[in-house]
C-alpha cells in the first residue's frame, strides 16, 4: 500500500483555492477512483493519465486498487489542470518518484495521451493568488503557462515540456534519473519574466482627422473617468474615436496590469505581448445580460470584466436588451460582480469605462445636413 499528496490549486473566480490531491494505493479489484467533487473533465483525466504514464515509459499500477481525492471535498473542480499532481501522485504512491521531494511545489497541467504538457487556463490567476496571500512555493506548469505566470513579481516558477522532464526532478537518485527514458530535448527549466521597457501601443487619436471638439471631449471623459455617450449619423466616426480612447488613458501599473491580465487568463485570451495593454471590448448589440456580466457552470468572466481597467465599447446603444443595460447598474457602481449560480458563487473585477455610441433616430439622419431624416415624429 502506499499513499501520496500532491498541492495543487482550483479557481473560483479570481481566486485559486489550495487543493490537495491524495491518491491512495492498495490491494484488491483494480480499479481507479476519483472523487471529491470533481467534473467531468476531472474524471476524464483517468483515461489521460494511464496513456501517459505507459507512453512515457513509466509504470502505471494496472493491478492496484487506485483511489484518488482532491480534497477539499466540497470545492468544485474543473478542467484538465488536476492531471500533472494526479500523475505525480500515482507515481509517488507506487515508489517510482520521492513523496518527500514534492513538499513544497504546487502543480498544474492537463496531460496528452503521449505524456507531453499542455497549457492550462487561470495560470497567472494562481500565481497572483499566491503574491497576494504571501505563500512562499514553487509553481510547476506547462512551459507556456509558466510564461504567463512569471509575470508576477517576487513568484519561483517552473516550466515543463513533457512528464518526463518533471519526473526527473523528483527521483530518489540521480541514478534512476539516469534509467529513465530521453525526451527530444530538456523542457525543464526556471522561467523568469523579462522587463519589457517598451510603452504599450494603441490605436493613434491624431490618426482621426477633425473632429476636434469631439477629441477635446474624449480628452475630459478620460482625465476625469467619466463615462461618454457619442451620437450621430452613420459614418460620423464615432467607433473610430471609441476605439482610440483606450490609449488616452494613463498606463497600469503594474498590479492593474497583472489583475487585468488575470482576467484575460481566466477566459483564455491572455496574450504575452499584450498584457501591459487596457483592453478595449466591443460586445454586439445582441448580447445577453450573461455574456456581458458573466455566468455559467463554472463562473466565468463576462465582457465587463474582460475590460477591467480598461473600455467597454457599446456600439448600437440603443439596440441592446433592457435586461443588459440594466445588468451594468451595480458594476458601474462598485467595480466588481458577484456571479452565484446554485453551489458556486464567484467574484470578478469590472472597473471599466464606459463608451457608448448611438445614432440620433432609426434613420440616423435627425438633424443632419447631408441627408433629410425619414422618421417619423413618433419613432424619434
Amino acid at each position: 500500500m502506499g499513499l501520496s499528496l500532491v498541492q495543487s490549486r482550483a479557481l473560483l473566480g479570481l481566486e485559486a483555492a489550495s487543493v490537495t490531491v491524495e491518491v491512495h494505493l492498495a490491494n484488491g479489484l483494480p480499479s481507479f477512483t476519483l472523487v471529491g467533487l470533481v467534473e467531468t473533465e476531472v474524471k476524464e483525466a483517468r483515461e489521460r493519465v494511464r496513456s501517459a504514464l505507459q507512453n512515457a515509459g513509466l509504470e502505471f499500477p494496472n493491478n492496484k486498487r487506485i483511489t484518488v481525492n482532491l480534497a477539499p471535498a466540497d470545492l468544485p473542480k474543473d478542467s484538465g489542470r488536476f492531471d500533472l499532481p494526479i500523475a505525480l501522485g500515482i507515481l509517488a504512491a507506487s515508489g517510482q518518484i520521492d513523496n518527500a521531494k514534492l513538499a513544497g511545489h504546487e502543480f498544474a497541467g492537463e496531460l496528452s495521451l503521449s505524456g507531453e504538457l499542455r497549457p492550462v487556463r487561470g495560470a497567472l490567476a494562481m500565481a497572483l493568488a499566491l503574491h497576494t496571500r504571501g505563500v512562499a512555493t514553487r509553481l510547476v506548469l506547462p512551459l507556456e503557462s509558466a510564461q504567463e505566470a512569471a509575470l508576477v513579481p517576487g513568484g519561483e516558477v517552473y516550466g515543463a515540456k513533457h512528464l518526463l522532464d518533471v519526473v526527473r526532478q523528483f527521483v530518489a537518485t540521480d541514478e534512476e534519473a539516469s534509467q529513465l527514458p530521453d525526451t527530444a530535448d530538456d523542457g525543464w527549466a526556471r522561467i523568469v519574466a523579462v522587463p519589457d521597457t517598451n510603452p504599450p501601443r494603441y490605436a493613434d487619436l491624431a490618426e482621426v482627422k477633425g473632429h476636434t471638439g469631439v477629441k477635446r471631449v474624449l480628452e475630459i471623459a478620460a482625465a476625469g473617468g467619466h463615462s461618454l455617450l457619442m451620437v450621430g449619423e452613420p459614418g460620423s466616426g464615432k467607433s473610430m474615436l471609441a476605439q482610440r480612447f483606450a490609449g488616452l488613458l494613463p498606463a497600469m501599473n503594474i498590479d492593474e496590469a497583472l489583475e487585468s491580465a488575470a482576467v484575460a487568463s481566466l477566459g483564455g485570451r491572455f496574450a504575452t505581448e499584450r498584457w501591459r495593454v487596457r483592453p478595449t471590448c466591443a460586445p454586439h448589440h445582441t448580447a445577453s445580460a450573461v455574456a456581458l456580466v458573466g455566468g455559467g457552470s463554472p463562473p466565468r468572466p463576462g465582457e465587463i470584466s474582460r475590460a477591467h481597467h480598461g473600455v467597454l465599447f457599446l456600439d448600437e446603444f440603443p439596440e441592446f436588451a433592457r435586461s443588459a443595460l440594466e445588468s451594468l447598474r451595480e458594476p458601474l457602481e462598485t467595480g466588481t460582480i458577484t456571479i452565484a449560480r446554485a453551489a458556486r458563487r464567484a467574484e470578478f473585477p469590472a472597473r471599466f469605462q464606459l463608451v457608448a455610441a448611438m445614432n440620433p433616430c432609426p434613420c440616423g439622419y435627425l438633424g443632419s445636413s447631408s441627408r433629410p431624416c425619414r422618421c417619423t415624429p413618433e419613432q424619434v
